[in-house]
């Protein structure tokens, strides 16, 4: 919105031309996110604790948390209004690519409140049972997929896959895209939901990988730069920039509430959110398989709830002490911010690794 109202000035005062730059506007979506979330932060813990809207914690896990009940919860909602927000003010809200993103951001993160209400109001740490949240998830999926199956017609999107280290292997799905997309999404939603353990651990690792999906949504469009990495060209996508910046604005200022020791956590409205707005800028930018790579955090964590209950289920017998996997090195001795600043160094070189991949391809 205000993109389009400054921009229709430019003519009067030529300094506002600088506003059709996607890069400007990515930066000036980041600042304000940040700000925003800086802003708001006080104001929306303070509710919280007046709603009572606090965490509840586990017997089963580990003691060192205990300490930690009552904390603000919900602070998801600080995240995803600071993201979306300033999404809308500076993206150009024409682009059919931005919407998908806003859209499926905004239905995971109302799955998560729905799970997050439900806790609040039984004081249990049960609330949506996972399949249901599977489910829902999954629908989301199944209508960004249908979505963009329908652009694609209209050579608009492509179905292909790009492989990341081989440059001619790029596969047509056709009509399976739709389950694929729905796995993309069920995928990282969850995978940042299950990371989001430790005061600052999912926040800062999202923080990366958002980061490096700025940088990727911005090749993508760029023409030159995308011939040249062999990646799939679509202009209008380098829309999802400006979102991407505002992700990790938002993300940036609700690390500073919940570093630890954390006064807020995100819930489960603002993981499932954000793993939505990760798998979806995937999917849009045609870095699908990438994101394996990018969110190698997001992916370990998952597999060791996969792992464990499937040892489990078949053997009896656990493989680590505690899952996910930030419980299992909390449980041999590792302090909580150990944890933390080992797993966001893991991030950063996965992230880091994501990017090299473009050239060796």
């Amino acid at each position: 919105m205000l993109y389009h109202l400054l921009y229709s000035f430019h003519e009067y005062a030529s300094v506002l031309n600088v506003t059709r730059y996607i890069t400007f506007r990515t930066a000036a979506a980041s600042v304000t996110a940040l700000f925003l979330s800086l802003i708001l932060g006080p104001w929306v813990i303070r509710k919280l604790r007046e709603f009572q809207i606090g965490q509840v914690i586990r017997h089963e896990g580990p003691a060192s948390h205990r300490p930690k009940a009552g904390t603000p919860t919900m602070g998801g909602l600080l995240i995803l209004t600071s993201a979306l927000v300033p999404t809308l003010l500076w993206a150009d809200l024409r682009n059919a690519y931005v919407w998908i993103a806003l859209l499926s951001t905004a239905a995971c993160g109302a799955i998560g409140f729905v799970d997050d209400y439900l806790k609040a109001t039984r004081r249990s740490h049960h609330g949506l049972k996972p399949r249901y949240k599977l489910g829902a998830t999954a629908i989301v999926g199944a209508l960004v997929g249908v979505s963009l199956l329908v652009m694609a017609s209209y050579d608009l999107y492509t179905t292909r896959l790009i492989f990341p280290f081989f440059k001619w292997l790029i596969p047509d799905l056709g009509w399976f895209y739709v389950p694929f997309a729905m796995l993309v999404l069920m995928g990282a939603s969850h995978a940042v939901n299950l990371t989001d353990g430790l005061d600052g651990l999912a926040i800062s690792c999202f923080a990366v990988a958002a980061a490096t999906f700025t940088a990727l949504a911005y090749v993508t469009g760029h023409r030159v730069f995308a011939e040249y990495l062999l990646l799939v060209h679509f202009p209008p996508v380098a829309e999802i920039t400006v979102f991407c910046g505002a992700l990790v604005g938002a993300s940036l200022g609700f690390l500073w509430f919940n570093c630890y020791p954390a006064e807020v956590f995100m819930g489960d409205v603002g993981s499932l959110g954000l793993g939505g707005a990760l798998g979806t800028v995937a999917i849009l930018i045609k870095q699908e398989l990438l994101l394996l790579i990018v969110g190698g955090v997001f992916v370990l964590e998952a597999l060791s709830v996969i792992v464990q209950v499937a040892s489990f289920k078949l053997t009896g017998q656990r493989v680590f002490k505690m899952a996910p996997l930030h419980h299992h090195f909390e449980l041999i001795g590792w302090s909580e911010p150990k944890v933390i600043t080992r797993f966001l160094i893991v991030a950063i070189v996965c992230a880091l690794f994501s990017l090299t991949t473009l050239k060796l391809r």
